[in-house]
């Protein structure tokens, strides 16, 4: 496995980062052990939740199966840069009209607490906002974070789902506090979703903010399994309304694939990674041999040649703002 710096800070962390969202509605508790097992076995550090994963009814669910896995103990939990999340809408927490999305400093410091005693540990290495918040000022939230930050808490801040404009501004509210501020930025990116090129990308690297990438298989379009899906499996339906256009690039792309040897899903996987701005790429499997798989992107060195093939399939957006629609 590889590693790098999250973001501008000191704190190394794999290049794959282990996504935890189908632990417990698609992947069973022992399953899901097995897997974080084999993750740090090969390498993977960087473990990544959210307080809403579980399905509908049931969230909560998969940080209460990281935290019975950090409970059998071994060294699990001290070997791992755990990663979660707060804003959604907690259906289990008596919190009124405050349980609806958002992140006040009443939400956050309840939700945190919460995660914590769900996780079986006294704090997170990294705590993300799984959302902008369009209502609270910037003094509130990181007056709660610099509080959080200083016992013990959580060490670091990340962000998700934030445009440039929003990391920028953040980050200038933070400078004021003399405040760290944000040191990632959960993002959905991949390469059929090549938007976030324009600024999100440019802003988090220029301010030290590292990028990681979800949905990094386009929501299986680039798991290679969508042109021939299984009779009755959720892909069967999502592949029979693929517009003319995604199914043509989709062919491409897998003639490409086959030509290289690779798999469709690492050769995505080893896109983003060739990418400076991105840190590590989540990774989400439900099964033991997705992950065997996901493993071998890292290996993956993609020539100047392949990019420039991969870009003309999967055309982004002309490049960084403004220059890719202005002067």
């Amino acid at each position: 496995m590889e590693y790098t710096y999250l973001g501008r800070t000191g704190l190394k962390v794999s290049r794959l980062c282990l996504g935890t969202m189908n632990f417990g509605p698609y992947t069973s508790e022992q399953d899901a052990f097995d897997i974080m097992d084999r993750a740090l076995d090969a390498g993977i550090n960087f473990f990544d939740t959210a307080n809403i994963y579980g399905g509908s009814g049931n969230r909560g669910q998969t940080e209460e199966i990281i935290g019975r896995w950090f409970a059998q103990g071994g060294g699990r939990r001290e070997k791992v840069v755990l990663a979660t999340k707060a804003y959604g809408d907690m259906e289990d927490e008596t919190d009124g009209p405050n349980q609806k999305g958002g992140l006040s400093a009443y939400k956050i410091r309840r939700h945190l607490d919460h995660s914590l005693k769900r996780l079986q540990t006294d704090h997170v290495e990294l705590y993300q906002m799984h959302h902008i918040e369009r209502h609270a000022p910037w003094e509130e939230i990181w007056g709660v974070f610099e509080s959080l930050v200083n016992q013990g808490k959580t060490y670091y801040i990340g962000a998700s789902n934030f445009a440039g404009y929003h990391l920028a501004l953040a980050q200038a509210e933070a400078e004021k506090r003399h405040f760290l501020g944000l040191v990632s930025e959960q993002h959905k990116y991949n390469l059929l979703c090549r938007l976030p090129e324009l600024e999100v990308l440019p802003a988090a690297e220029d301010l030290g903010i590292g990028v990681i990438p979800w949905s990094p298989l386009g929501g299986g379009l680039l798991s290679g399994k969508i042109l021939d899906p299984e009779p009755g499996s959720r892909g069967e339906q999502r592949a029979a309304s693929l517009s003319e256009q995604e199914r043509s690039q989709l062919e491409a792309y897998s003639k490409l694939c086959e030509e290289l040897g690779e798999s469709e899903p690492n050769v995505a996987l080893a896109w983003l990674l060739a990418n400076p701005a991105v840190t590590a790429p989540i990774i989400g499997p439900r099964t033991m041999d997705q992950l065997e798989q996901a493993l071998k992107a890292v290996k993956i060195d993609l020539s100047d040649d392949v990019r420039d093939e991969l870009d003309r399939i999967f055309p982004g957006p002309g490049g960084r703002a403004p220059e890719a629609y202005a002067w």
